[in-house]
């Protein structure tokens, strides 16, 4: 079993709607700041040319409203890694009681080679990284 990697979500007042919670595409912001973060975590990467992969597709199932002053964690971890892919899951949970869920998600990103323009395979040193993280559900 691996590892669930966590980091806090700050809301901003930018981030809500005229309804007064966190409007629907945000979470999709939240996610990617959870990559960010996550790839720094092992690799160190800091240039954005060193993330090697594209996204190929995002999704959130949204479970309850998030309101300015909601104190966010997002738990991440990796649900499979294929040969030139891999899937992260995402759950985005009140800092104070992990019971209380408020959106779940995955993406798919796709390991690429920017130069050469084309998909290539996850790496064995990507492999590894990731690995540490899967969780099989």
């Amino acid at each position: 079993m691996g590892d669930i990697f966590t980091i806090q979500i700050d809301v901003r007042f930018r981030d809500l709607d005229a309804m007064g919670h966190v409007n629907n595409s945000v979470f999709f912001t939240y996610f990617e700041e959870g990559r960010k973060y996550f790839f720094f975590n092992f690799s160190k990467v800091s240039d954005p040319f060193d993330f090697a992969f594209i996204l190929a597709h995002i999704s959130c199932d949204y479970l309850k409203p998030v309101k300015l002053d909601t104190r966010l964690s997002l738990q991440m971890w990796v649900k499979e890694i294929g040969r030139k892919s891999f899937e992260l899951c995402y759950q985005l949970i009140d800092s104070s009681d992990e019971s209380i869920v408020y959106a779940k998600g995955e993406s798919v990103q796709v390991c690429f080679d920017y130069a050469q323009n084309k998909s290539v395979e996850v790496s064995e040193e990507l492999k590894e990284s990731l690995s540490k993280y899967q969780i099989q559900q």
